[in-house]
């Protein structure tokens, strides 16, 4: 399976609205991410950020999106906290809200090292108006690929994708665009085989990597090293 990515496009940063511990201490966070909607709902109340939620509009301009949370399967059930959010956000900016796209395979991301977030890919379907400017929202973004996939999903059946907003996540990450000297440090390292093996096994290029990705990547010593770390993690996946 080879979820298809688009590459960014001047991408504006994800919108986070909380802390990452105060999200996990949160009383109802594990109930919400085993898929109960009534805990789902009382977190994303408590933690919603009203100064993010105003940001939203001035990053789409005129327009009035969809808004589509990634309706993940995660080991202890689905995650209801994308779900909750986009909800939420629906009722407070008036955008229509599409619960109808999910997720279609489990990936089990939740405590997952890099490599295993790489290997391990996001796949997503359900019907895309085509022409129609959406909105993505997460619960988490750590290294950025559920997002990367979901919006890659969109817009490779005729959507596009204005913006991203998360509950909580890495600050880091919320840097989502690929910046062009990260690409060619990245490209320089571990040369054009890499990039050819990356494309054969995962459908894009390295232009389509998150800036989290590409580092993650960077930092590992050499392409072999990559190469086998990824076998790794998915036959690790596929025996879980």
């Amino acid at each position: 399976m080879k979820p298809p990515r688009t590459i960014w496009n001047r991408f504006p940063d994800v919108l986070l609205h909380a802390p990452e511990p105060v999200v996990k201490r949160h009383s109802q966070y594990w109930d919400a991410k085993r898929g109960n909607a009534d805990a789902a709902e009382q977190l994303v109340t408590d933690l919603l950020s009203e100064a993010m939620v105003a940001r939203l509009p001035s990053l789409v301009g005129s327009a009035a999106p969809i808004l589509v949370g990634a309706h993940a399967y995660e080991q202890e059930g689905v995650n209801a906290i994308p779900e909750a959010l986009s909800d939420v956000i629906a009722k407070r900016l008036g955008w229509p809200h599409d619960g109808n796209i999910v997720q279609i395979n489990v990936v089990a991301h939740t405590g997952s090292d890099g490599f295993a977030r790489l290997a391990r890919q996001p796949a997503f379907e359900g019907t895309i108006v085509r022409g129609a400017p959406y909105v993505i929202v997460d619960d988490f973004v750590g290294m950025g690929g559920t997002l990367a996939n979901l919006r890659g999903y969109i817009e490779s059946n005729g959507g596009r994708v204005l913006a991203a907003t998360v509950l909580t996540g890495k600050t880091r990450s919320a840097e989502l665009q690929l910046s062009s000297g990260r690409l060619a440090d990245l490209r320089r390292k571990h040369g054009p085989n890499l990039e050819h093996w990356w494309r054969e096994r995962f459908g894009h290029s390295f232009d389509a990597l998150t800036q989290s990705e590409a580092g993650y990547l960077l930092r590992t010593p050499d392409a072999d090293t990559i190469r086998n770390r990824i076998a790794a993690a998915e036959q690790a996946g596929d025996r879980e």
